[in-house]
């Protein structure tokens, strides 16, 4: 290969790896209320605040033990806030 080959590929890479570092991260965690569900189970709903600046709504169900994206959602749960708040905001 030659020299000009070598520079562009590891331009190439260093574009790409640096893209995986401007994905939306989660910057604060606040909350937002309680809530109950259709069927009268309660939960608690958080706010989480973006490295973009979107801000998206998590749950907390059974005493802070299962955290979901969304209001009210039972989809994309974890057993950790910073996992779910690195979800929502993976999502926007």
């Amino acid at each position: 290969m030659n020299k000009l080959s070598i520079n562009i590929a590891a331009l190439v890479l260093l574009l790409l790896s640096s893209y995986a570092s401007l994905a939306a991260k989660p910057v604060s965690v606040k909350y937002n209320g309680k809530a109950t569900d259709e069927s009268g189970i309660a939960y608690l709903v958080y706010q989480v605040r973006c490295s973009n600046g979107v801000i998206k709504p998590i749950s907390a169900w059974d005493n802070k033990k299962r955290w979901c994206m969304g209001e009210g959602s039972t989809e994309g749960c974890s057993k950790k806030q910073i996992k779910a708040a690195k979800l929502a905001c993976k999502s926007t």
